[in-house]
């Protein structure tokens, strides 16, 4: 069966939703359904008409039609087996079948059309499984909101640790007996660029909008007006901080944060060939040891824009040494990939799909080995009295990935008041509407193995369960990857970028 185009259209051949699975220009495809009532004979009741080129199978739908549009040579048996499939989709999206509901609901339909036909081929997939897989949470949506978040909570780091250092050198200034050093005004020498202590400095002249200035020196070295400030004025700004919410995060002694943490941004430029390697996991493990159950997704989707390198080959290196369950495309030659590693279409002489993002291996990995597991969280709630001391400490087992903007959940009792903190690894929030303790490490990799945390506040050890974490990588778990891209002819390498992420779907203590 090879399916051209799958559309709903009006009585009239009026196109709602067409999907295209081959190569169509919209006029052809506005042709083919614009001629498609005119093949009917009126009061004969069929389920396919055809003309010298196509073969058109549908299915009324009360005031329209789904249409599948196909070649000629293409099973009929299977065209209606099909068809009823696509049919059945579209009651799970549209409340009515009108023109008006089917508009808008027009993505969520093309996106399930996408799961039933990949490359004109049907795909072996249910009314279940389409429900399923349209239903996916999105890498790139996550990767993109824990950039977001993380660039949020380093510059509310940055405004902390200056509002920090400000106090400290008011304290200093004390005990030397001098008075406290005063903020630079807007005459002051610098580079031009404005920094946090810029913006700090302004704010806190904001906050005493009063204040007189200090008379300005007739000679010297510099001739800005500066603004002379008290130490009163710093504990104003940290108090409206805390009035606002904000935790200001005092560091460990002998602890220094890095002021530029390891975040995984997307990438910049792509080429014309460009592969996502995307990977995510699902853990589920014992408060007191034990692996419940631990699965690992994979796939490669590979996005071609030049039409001169639709024909490739994609050279697979895989180090995995776990025991992953790979499984390729239908249209990929499996003998090929078995013996040579090598990913290219059955039929060398047609081309990768372009401007789409097309699956082309895909591998799964299930164990409840506990020396699988990448990152061990281990949460020691000790009872006395009416006060809880909760250790909590991580370790990174699989020395290969570095783990960015890591986050460890761990749930609170509500209306006790906030966690005291001791020793601490990274920084930490707590959520009082949430009742969560967040502990935020930048990056754990084989240069930060391990770290831990101490608190106490008033409750029972069930109530700090279940932890969860939360982190993305740069490196992906199994390890494999694609080591270079040529063309079936010649065997000539072809320039290609690659985007790499590992994800978290569920990553729990219970």
């Amino acid at each position: 069966m090879v399916l051209l185009a799958a559309a709903i259209c009006t009585k009239a051949g009026k196109a709602i939703v067409s999907r295209q699975f081959v190569e169509m220009s919209r006029t052809r495809v506005e042709g083919l359904l614009a001629a498609f009532p005119k093949l009917m004979v009126p009061g004969r009741q069929h389920t396919f008409v055809e003309t010298e080129s196509v073969r058109y199978v549908y299915q009324p739908l009360e005031k329209l039609y789904m249409v599948l549009v196909t070649t000629k040579n293409s099973n009929i048996l299977e065209d209606l087996e099909t068809l009823r499939l696509f049919s059945r989709v579209i009651p799970e999206y549209c409340r009515v079948l009108e023109e008006g509901e089917i508009s808008e609901h027009c993505f969520d339909l093309i996106f399930a059309f996408d799961e039933i036909v990949a490359l004109g081929y049907r795909e072996n997939v249910n009314l279940a499984q389409i429900r399923t897989f349209t239903e996916m949470d999105s890498h790139e949506e996550k990767v993109f909101r824990a950039v977001r978040e993380t660039q949020e909570r380093e510059a509310n780091a940055e405004m902390r640790r200056k509002a920090k250092e400000l106090q400290q050198a008011r304290r200093d200034a004390e005990r030397a007996g001098r008075k406290a050093p005063g903020f630079g005004g807007f005459g002051s020498s610098g580079t031009g660029s404005v920094g946090p202590t810029a913006i700090t400095d302004s704010m806190v002249e904001l906050e005493k909008p009063k204040m007189a200035p200090a008379p300005v020196r007739p000679s010297g070295p510099s001739k800005a007006l500066k603004l002379g400030t008290k130490g009163k004025e710093v504990d104003n700004f940290v108090d409206k901080l805390k009035s606002e919410g904000e935790n200001v995060i005092i560091p460990s002694a002998g602890k220094k944060q890095s002021d530029a943490s390891k975040v995984l941004q997307p990438p910049v430029n792509t080429e014309s060939v460009h592969l996502k390697v995307e990977e995510k996991i699902s853990l589920t493990c014992g408060r007191d040891g034990g692996l419940q159950n631990m699965e690992v997704l994979g796939i490669i989707t590979l996005r071609v824009t030049d039409d001169a390198n639709g024909r490739i080959r994609l050279h697979i290196n895989n180090n995995d040494k776990k025991g992953v369950q790979l499984q390729t495309h239908p249209n990929v030659d499996k003998k090929l990939f078995t013996t040579e590693s090598l990913i290219c279409l059955k039929n060398q002489e047609k081309t990768f799909p372009l401007n789409s993002d097309v699956g082309i291996l895909k591998w799964r990995l299930q164990s409840t080995e506990e020396s699988l597991i990448p990152l061990t969280i281990n949460c020691w709630p000790s009872e006395t009295g009416s006060v809880c001391d909760v250790n909590i400490e991580y370790e990174l087992q699989e020395e290969a990935l570095e783990l960015s903007d890591v986050v460890i959940t761990i749930p609170v009792p509500s209306g006790v008041g906030a966690p005291v903190v001791g020793d601490l690894d990274g920084e930490y929030r707590h959520d009082g509407r949430k009742n969560v303790l967040e502990w935020c490490v930048p990056i754990i990799d084989e240069n930060n193995k391990s770290g831990s945390l101490e608190f106490s506040i008033a409750g029972k050890p069930d109530d700090f369960f279940p932890v969860n974490v939360s982190f993305v990588s740069r490196r992906n778990y199994s390890d494999i990857q694609v080591d270079k891209v040529t063309h079936v002819e010649g065997d000539t390498p072809v320039k290609f970028s690659t985007e790499t992420s590992f994800v978290v779907d569920k990553y729990e203590i219970l």
